[in-house]
């Protein structure tokens, strides 16, 4: 299935979902997570996460990166 139908079939689902939903609480928490969605995540994390993607960006720049086989290699214990 490509992308776009899936996005569209997702949409379609929620849209679906929402419109049974009569519980206050929870459309005040979907409104909010509307609100966020234009919030800047760079500003809603820690400095320590910030300071690990930069560093990650930084190692990239720098060539210091692993290809995907070496990586599956390196993680497989873990997927």
């Amino acid at each position: 299935m490509k992308t776009e139908s899936i996005i569209q079939s997702k949409k379609l689902e929620l849209i679906q979902w929402l419109s049974t939903i009569d519980d206050l609480t929870v459309l005040n928490k979907i409104v909010e997570l509307k609100k966020q969605e234009n919030i800047d995540w760079w500003n809603s994390i820690s400095t320590k996460e910030k300071q690990s993607i930069e560093n990650g960006l930084q190692d990239a720049e720098d060539g210091k990166i692993n290809n995907h086989s070496k990586a599956k290699q390196l993680y497989e214990k873990w997927l």
